[in-house]
C-alpha cells in the first residue's frame, strides 16, 4: 500500500494500529499494511467499524493471502467479538470483488500464485 495511504490508516485509526510501532518479535503490524492501494477504501471503512465497535481491539496483520485481504486482530471485548469477526469476514469476502492494486471490480484470478485484480491491472502484469 501507498505510504500516504498506510499513514491516513494508522493515523485515523492510531489506537486499532498502535501494535505497529512493537518490534517484529511481538506483531506482524510491523510490516505495515502488506496490500495494494486498491483495497484502501475497503480496509478503511472496516478500521472505522471496528473502533466504533470496540476501541479495544488491536490489528495484529494485515495482509493479502490467496488473492483475499486477511485482518487478523487481538484484544477486544468479549462481548463485541462475534461482531468484529463478522465484520471482518464481511471485507475479507468483498476483497475477492475488489481489484487489489486500483479498487476497481475485480475478481480473483491465477493458478498456484492468485490476486484479486481487474481485466486492466490482470493485462499490465502481463500473465496468462
Amino acid at each position: 500500500m501507498k505510504k500516504e495511504l498506510q499513514d491516513k490508516l494508522f493515523k485515523d485509526f492510531s489506537k486499532l494500529y498502535r501494535q505497529r510501532k512493537l518490534p517484529m518479535t511481538q506483531t506482524c503490524m510491523c510490516w505495515g499494511i502488506e496490500t495494494g492501494s486498491g483495497w484502501f477504501q475497503l480496509i478503511y471503512d472496516l478500521s472505522k467499524a471496528i473502533v466504533k465497535l470496540d476501541d479495544t481491539v488491536e490489528a495484529v496483520q494485515v495482509k493479502e493471502k490467496f488473492g483475499g485481504l486477511r485482518f487478523y486482530v487481538s484484544g477486544g471485548k468479549e462481548e463485541t467479538w462475534r461482531k468484529a469477526e463478522e465484520l471482518i469476514d464481511e471485507a475479507e469476502d468483498k476483497s475477492l470483488h475488489v481489484c487489489e492494486e486500483c479498487g476497481e471490480p475485480g475478481r480473483l484470478r491465477g493458478v498456484g500464485w492468485v490476486v484479486t485484480l481487474c481485466d486492466k491491472c490482470w493485462d499490465i502484469r502481463g500473465i496468462k
